[in-house]
């Protein structure tokens, strides 16, 4: 009798264990839907604050066209991109862009003390500063998940559920993660 007590016993803990590993890997894996989510939300405002910046410099620029007609295929392309590994390469390609045209607008001194540039500048930095929070979120979010879709024995439940590691959202230019070289010479 006692032993039938004993493996009910065993049989409901592990019963309590898988149902608790279970709304661990649910709630992972929606910290990292929320967390793209973020992502999506501030990479579409970037998107929408583009095509002013691109009509804003059209109105000071003649030989400039190649890094306008760049800046706005690399947005299209941006756009499209579905999975955060195409969108983290489509990202870093529009990032390195948008610092061409910046750069472009070093060259037009009234552009540069245009109001619209300047509170346009100031929108796309505001902007690229909440792409950075809301992608350590993510990729945070992404990384305990996949602990969690890894490690033993909750792998046991993941797999049995069709819990998938998520992937991080990187970017792909180099020179997006490149430590900048400083020298006092």
């Amino acid at each position: 009798m006692s032993g039938t007590f004993i493996i009910s016993g065993l049989i409901a803990a592990s019963v309590v264990w898988a149902i608790a590993l279970y709304n661990r890997l649910v709630r992972k894996k929606n910290m990292v839907e929320e967390g793209w989510s973020g992502i999506d939300v501030q990479l579409k405002r970037r998107s929408n604050l583009i095509p002013n910046l691109v009509e804003t410099v059209k109105g000071y620029k003649v030989h400039e066209k190649d890094v306008l007609e760049n800046v706005t295929t690399l947005r299209a392309q941006s756009m499209n991109a579905e999975k955060p590994g195409e969108k983290g390469a489509a990202e870093g390609l529009l990032g390195a862009a948008l610092g061409r045209l910046f750069a472009v607008a070093e060259n037009y001194p009234d552009l540069k003390a245009s109001q619209n540039f300047i509170e346009l500048q100031d929108s796309l930095r505001e902007v690229e500063d909440q792409i950075q929070l809301a992608r350590r979120y993510y990729n945070g979010a992404v990384r305990d998940l996949n602990i969690l879709v890894e490690s033993f024995p909750s792998n046991i439940i993941a797999n049995m559920f069709k819990f998938i590691e998520a992937e991080f959202f990187e970017l792909e230019d180099p020179d997006e993660c490149a430590v900048p070289g400083v020298s006092f010479d």
